[in-house]
């Protein structure tokens, strides 16, 4: 239990304080231990409630040019993630994930070191929307979304409006979807439950904490431990 509450205070202290990664360092953390079928619906369940919260602090910042279509593709996309998620076997996922991770995380540090915006493409929206709803199905994992638009907002309030936008629509489908599928269970929403204070912990200090700290060093920082932790978990599962 205590590796759940380490798990779930670090990625929504990580949430509070970029509007994104928890669920990479929720699921990195509870990967070693626990198949990504039980570990998925207890962050999804402790991860909506953040979102509302973020999206509300920031709904000045909203921009129905950038998460109106990226949610209908993220939507499109999450129906084969959670199909996968039911059916294939935790081993491959967590390669998988592993893979997911280090692409990821090199992809968001160069990103960072350059600090380069784009103008919006219908084509890479359309690419990274579908792949996100695929991810997101099987993972969990916005990603994809955080490295699309941090490229086409401004500021760091108009990224995490946007983005926990887009995650309040994806999450409330893929609630109803895993639910329906029977992936969330009885014992998942008691989990929640438990751990739902420390969620709300975590992203309070998040908060607090961007408030004094450089944003950019810190997610460095979790860049690079996300990298190390996608490393180790192909590793372990080969």
């Amino acid at each position: 239990m205590w590796l759940w509450i380490i798990a779930t205070i670090s990625a929504f202290y990580i949430k509070g304080l970029c509007g994104f990664a928890n669920t990479l360092v929720f699921t990195s953390v509870l990967g070693f231990g626990e198949n990504n079928v039980i570990i998925s619906p207890v962050e999804l369940i402790l991860g909506y409630p953040t979102n509302l919260i973020l999206t509300w602090e920031n709904r000045k910042e909203l921009k129905k040019q950038v998460f109106i279509p990226l949610s209908i593709l993220v939507l499109a996309g999450s129906i084969p993630g959670a199909f996968l998620l039911k059916n294939v076997d935790s081993g491959i996922i967590k390669i998988v994930f592993g893979v997911v991770i280090i692409l990821l995380g090199t992809e968001m540090y160069f990103r960072e070191t350059r600090d380069v915006r784009i103008k919006k493409s219908n084509v890479l929206l359309g690419i990274i929307g579908v792949l996100s709803g695929v991810l997101c199905g099987l993972f969990g994992v916005g990603a994809l979304l955080a490295a699309y638009i941090g490229r086409v907002t401004k500021s760091s309030s108009e990224f995490k409006a946007n983005i926990s936008a887009v995650f309040i629509v994806e999450n409330t489908f893929r609630i109803i979807l895993y639910s329906i599928l029977g992936i969330i269970s009885s014992a998942s929403l008691k989990q929640a439950i438990v751990l739902m204070p420390f969620m709300l912990l975590g992203l309070f200090m998040g908060v607090m904490s961007g408030k004094v700290m450089d944003d950019k060093l810190v997610k460095r920082i979790v860049i690079i431990l996300l990298i190390i932790s996608g490393i180790a978990l192909i590793t372990r599962n080969l």
